[in-house]
């Protein structure tokens, strides 16, 4: 095997447990919040020491960080990957539909609606901070859009819909319907895109 192989290869495996430490802190996070999450946890959970855990992510706040990247990343590949032919409203209830399956299947809550120090940690995180700007001011165009379609109503503000969508993203009803009532995961999202479109009304 040539040196170039055997960096090639190196460097795979090093992308390869970055994956599984994130996917652990994914776990982890979901389960015990950031608060009480510690970098033992994570080492533990995928069985590597805690000096190799470090020499992916110097910290549990870059760490999260990165994990919080991933999920950002994740839906701006969503976003890119809808057909052409899907309207503004149609982008915005999929991606929605996305973002809470993957709350349902055990994936990374919103963190920052759930502590202000969290929130105020991923702020100092200039890479996390420049994927939500992209994101936002993708989102905010859909919307407008959507407006403009006659999709969604003119009489809101824009912000007002936007930040209320962001909110579906995150609302708790979601976890309290997978465990307390007898819907599945498909009736779930199908209500929660109803609530969030259509409101309450019949």
């Amino acid at each position: 095997m040539s040196i170039f192989s055997k960096l090639k290869f190196k460097d795979q495996a090093f992308r390869l447990r970055e994956d599984a430490i994130l996917d652990a802190t994914t776990s982890i996070l979901a389960t015990k919040g950031f608060d009480l999450m510690t970098m033992d946890d994570v080492a533990n959970l995928i069985g590597i020491s805690k000096p190799s855990l470090y020499k992916h992510f110097r910290s549990k706040e870059e760490l999260v960080g990165a994990a919080m990247i991933r999920l950002l990343d994740g839906a701006s590949d969503q976003l890119a990957a809808f057909p052409e032919s899907y309207s503004a409203k149609e982008k915005l209830s999929a991606l929605l539909e996305w973002a809470l399956r993957v709350r349902l299947d055990g994936g990374l809550p919103f963190l920052p609606s759930t502590s202000n120090a969290v929130r105020e940690m991923l702020m100092r995180n200039l890479k996390y901070v420049g994927r939500v700007i992209k994101l936002n001011s993708q989102l905010e165009k859909l919307v407008i859009a959507a407006q403009k379609d006659g999709d969604l109503s003119r009489k809101l503000s824009s912000d007002v819909i936007l930040f209320s969508y962001y909110a579906r993203s995150c609302d708790p009803a979601v976890e309290y319907l997978q465990r307390f009532s007898k819907m599945d995961t498909d009736s779930i999202i199908e209500n929660m895109l109803c609530v969030c479109f259509q409101g309450l009304e019949d």
